[in-house]
């Protein structure tokens, strides 16, 4: 019996987190060639360096002590690691909504890639001013939303018979890291929102993937011999689903 498609409530557009990290003594922007970099000042003993998704900010842990020319050096000595993490988060950006299937309205799928013109033989890269990126709004969000409740009528009507299992309950969030969730327990499933604006074969596999973990909780032998039984092509799908990049919804300060 294929659940009934009227529990799947409207997704929230903006999130609630806490803003304030405590551990921070103090903060600071710093122009590294030409890189912006975001300096948190803690009470460290050692750097660390990161490179955020989706759109590579690039962050700096340094103690409060630190001499700001330690820590220019020490971003410098790794630009070879961020630049091809930018790189790496580029070509993620521009697969994500890179469908024909997709509404050519949705933004971020283009991308400006520029070869260097100090070294007309270097790799191609892309700095954050030469990139069109993708925002949630309250038109994406309701669009995505649209789309995947059009969708998962159908979807279900297939698959729950082929699979053998059927969720209590199917909700729409905006996630940060991943795709989509299922509780085995409950038979609760969660899909990430933005699968609405992607391919519509990565719904598909997300729905799937979820229904097979209420066979299987885990991603052993048996849960990959299930999906094999029922969607042999699935490990090429998870792997173009994660070269993709989830976008995270802006946090409203308060």
């Amino acid at each position: 019996m294929v659940m009934p498609f009227n529990s799947v409530p409207r997704a929230r557009s903006i999130s609630r987190r806490a803003q304030f990290d405590r551990s921070t003594r103090a903060r600071e922007v710093l122009n590294v060639d030409g890189l912006q970099v975001n300096v948190l000042r803690k009470k460290n003993r050692n750097m660390y360096l990161r490179v955020k998704p989706p759109y590579g900010a690039i962050e700096v842990t340094a103690p409060v002590r630190m001499p700001q020319h330690t820590i220019v050096e020490f971003v410098r000595e790794r630009r070879s690691w961020v630049d091809e993490a930018l790189h790496k988060m580029a070509q993620a950006r521009s697969r994500t909504f890179a469908s024909p299937d997709l509404d050519p309205d949705v933004g971020g799928s283009r991308t400006t890639a520029l070869r260097d013109a100090r070294d007309p033989g270097s790799p191609r890269m892309e700095t954050p001013h030469e990139t069109s990126s993708f925002t949630w709004n309250e038109e994406y969000v309701e669009r995505a939303r649209r789309s995947i409740e059009q969708q998962l009528p159908d979807l279900l009507s297939k698959w729950t018979p082929i699979v053998g299992k059927s969720p209590t309950k199917i909700t729409l969030r905006t996630m940060t890291s991943r795709w989509g969730s299922c509780t085995p327990k409950t038979g609760r499933i969660r899909l990430n929102l933005q699968l609405g604006l992607m391919d519509p074969q990565f719904l598909e596999y997300v729905l799937v993937h979820e229904l097979t973990h209420l066979w299987e909780s885990g991603h052993g032998r048996a849960f990959q011999e299930r999906m094999s039984l029922v969607l042999p092509n699935w490990k090429e799908l998870r792997r173009e689903l994660n070269r993709c990049t989830i976008f995270d919804v802006p946090q409203s300060r308060g």
